[in-house]
């Protein structure tokens, strides 16, 4: 199977690392990854943010980057909503204002063949061991995206029970909002850094060393939390757990 990996800009910019690490994992399970360089933003910032128009070219752009892969994977449950959830509205407002079907028909073929990485992993290549070994105490939090908006569910979970030598704590307060939510976190700073306060406090309850996530943008705002409370903690993006192995560990 031949895909194209949207690896995102948050990813792209500071956490290369776990770009690599989705290629290393499928490659290992027998998937041949292309990495498309005329990739750019998805437009999720913008549309977020109410710059809905200006989030289109950059839509168009994604769907002729990625149109012609069997399947479009990302290590990140924002972005792979923005896809699959807000693609189909910005066709549906380009048809109410009058602007005709052009656009909806343009980002059509995109939207059911965007996966996050462990969808593609369970739904598509139906494993769920993935040969890892990560000998460590995690905690997992399902980040809002992939929670509400693409239903995730146990998928990732199921993932990180599989892996050897690693143990799985329960987080309390799991499905609560970090308080990252993007732009949400500068406009509304104070209450951002509380909601994160929280998390981070249930956290650190668990005893575990590391909290994962499927989605860095949140994993950042967590990690940031850490620092300043000096927990001793870190965050790990679940594609590097779930990478590791044995013979070539991750930290």
């Amino acid at each position: 199977m031949r895909v194209a990996l949207f690896l995102t800009c948050v990813n792209d910019t500071l956490y290369p690392e776990t770009g690599r690490a989705v290629v290393k994992l499928l490659t290992r399970l027998g998937v041949e990854v292309d990495f498309p360089m005329a990739q750019t933003c998805c437009g999720q910032a913008h549309y977020n943010t109410g710059y809905r128009h200006e989030a289109e070219p950059l839509a168009r752009h994604f769907s002729d980057v990625f149109g012609e892969y069997e399947a479009i994977v990302t290590p990140s449950g924002s972005c792979g909503a923005m896809v699959r959830e807000l693609y189909p509205r910005m066709g549906e407002r380009a048809r109410a204002e009058g602007r005709g079907d052009t656009l909806a028909a343009t980002l059509a073929p995109v939207v059911p063949k965007t996966y996050e990485l462990t969808e593609f992993l369970v739904d598509v290549l139906g494993v769920t061991d993935v040969g890892a070994y990560y000998p460590h105490t995690v905690t997992y939090h399902p980040t809002c995206h992939g929670l509400r908006g693409l239903g995730l569910g146990e998928r990732p979970r199921r993932l990180l029970q599989a892996v050897e030598g690693l143990e799985l704590v329960e987080l309390p307060g799991a499905d609560e909002c970090c308080g990252f939510g993007g732009t949400f976190a500068l406009k509304n700073a104070d209450v951002s850094a509380a909601m994160g306060t929280d998390k981070v406090r249930n956290a650190e309850s668990t005893g575990a060393e590391v909290l994962c996530a499927a989605d860095n943008s949140c994993l950042m705002h967590i990690g940031g939390t850490m620092t300043r409370l000096e927990t001793g903690m870190r965050p790990v993006h679940i594609a590097e757990i779930l990478a590791s192995t044995e013979e070539e560990p991750a930290s």
